[in-house]
């Protein structure tokens, strides 16, 4: 198989879609927003709810469901594309603010938790709220003080009550995105839920590490502190204590018991194999964002760039330019490649970190050098360049940063373990 260029429809469609949504819903608030961090944007939040409904989104994503679709069995049966479209998707998005993306209605981490982890019935159970009324939310619990990137060094502890049937979950987690949303009730929204990583066994390292569903408003689960951050500031990163929660049994995403696998471990790897190319997809967004933004105030100052010339006759600011074109495309290839693996049910861990490392090294890059050519009015407050310089860090950072995602494809390359290349 091979991976074509060519834009499938339902791609062009949504981006059209979307297009709309960050020219008219996005940029006119996106200062405002990042000024008043932690304010919902409920007219945004509302519209992108019924917006996935009417255009049958599949539970916890924007991309739409491919489930319902009645294939001719006289034709060869065409692979996914939702990953595709999805990617596609959280790019527009975040060329719009990726810090309002972030809060866009849905599952996000935790839904896709679910999906990587859970059984049939518990992806029917949980992931079918998506698609209700009113605007819901969840959110994956991994990250503690002591287990960042490491996450087999969690110490968040689950404990089976024998006579009840339930687990008692204790434990404490931090920088949660969406964590307020997904666990304290807001009457705007839907009931929600967080997916909580523990260990069942501590002596059994990573083979004994589980995830539970949460539903929101639990006795024992408390929001304990918003973080104040220097991007992303609409959306709200939370820190979460867990004191003697009970979940009910059915709630435990994988087996209940322990073998001497590492079955737990690789449900969190899976849903990150999945989720890491998306991440990357919304920092080629702010890196387009940014290199648009600069092109067009260097054209109304009378600046062109004249490409196909040899680079040592070029000025400063045209090779500047050109090399931000060369590393958004080139990452926007690895995004496509990573997600093209996913829609075709290919081992993608790869891929996957390669786009991440890739798309957080070049949105990093490409915003500074924005503001760098811009001077005094790239570093305004009147203009967001400043603002996508601040919001393009933390793609380098959340779900893996990027000395770990390195580590991850070295050992993918050499054929290591964790524990031979740390």
């Amino acid at each position: 198989m091979t991976i074509e260029f060519e834009t499938p429809k339902p791609v062009e469609q949504a981006r059209f879609l979307l297009q709309t949504v960050a020219d008219n819903m996005m940029r006119p608030v996106s200062r405002e927003m990042d000024e008043n961090e932690h304010a919902i944007p409920y007219g945004y939040v509302e519209f992108m709810n019924t917006a996935m409904r009417a255009m049958g989104a599949s539970a916890g994503s924007l991309a739409p469901s491919e489930e319902k679709k009645v294939e001719d069995p006289n034709k060869p049966k065409r692979p996914s594309i939702a990953y595709q479209v999805l990617a596609n998707q959280l790019e527009m998005l975040s060329w719009g603010d990726v810090g309002m993306y972030l809060i866009t209605p849905g599952g996000g981490l935790g839904a896709a938790a679910v999906q990587a982890a859970g059984s049939p019935e518990q992806r029917e159970k949980f992931l079918a709220r998506f698609t209700g009324d009113k605007p819901t939310f969840a959110a994956m619990c991994m990250t503690e003080s002591q287990a960042g990137s490491d996450t087999s060094a969690i110490r968040t502890r689950a404990v089976l009550d024998e006579k009840t049937r339930e687990w008692v979950i204790t434990g404490e987690k931090i920088f949660v995105t969406a964590g307020e949303k997904s666990f304290n009730a807001h009457p705007e929204f839907g009931k929600g839920f967080i997916v909580v990583w523990a260990s069942i066994d501590p002596t059994a390292g990573r083979s004994g590490m589980r995830s539970f569903v949460i539903e929101a408003g639990t006795p024992g689960v408390k929001v304990t502190k918003l973080e104040y951050k220097m991007g992303i500031r609409v959306s709200d990163t939370a820190s979460i204590s867990l004191d003697g929660a009970r979940v009910p049994f059915e709630n435990i995403l994988g087996s209940p018991t322990v073998e001497k696998t590492t079955t737990g471990f690789k449900g969190a790897m899976a849903t990150f194999d999945a989720t890491r190319p998306l991440v990357a997809a919304t920092g080629v967004g702010v890196a387009r964002a940014a290199l648009e933004e600069v092109k067009k105030m260097l054209a109304e100052q009378g600046v062109t760039i004249r490409y196909g010339l040899p680079r040592q006759k070029m000025t400063s600011i045209e090779r500047d330019v050109i090399d931000m074109e060369i590393m958004v495309k080139s990452a926007w290839l690895m995004v496509l490649k990573a997600v093209w693996m996913a829609d075709n049910k290919q081992p993608n861990a790869l891929e996957s970190s390669m786009s991440k490392v890739k798309s957080g090294d070049i949105v990093t890059k490409v915003t500074q050098k924005a503001v760098e050519i811009m001077g005094p009015l790239g570093y305004s407050r009147e203009f967001l360049l400043e603002k996508w310089f601040r919001d393009a860090k933390i793609t380098d950072i959340y779900e893996g940063t990027g000395q770990i995602n390195r580590l991850v494809v070295a050992r993918q390359v050499l054929g290591y373990s964790g524990a031979e290349l740390r």
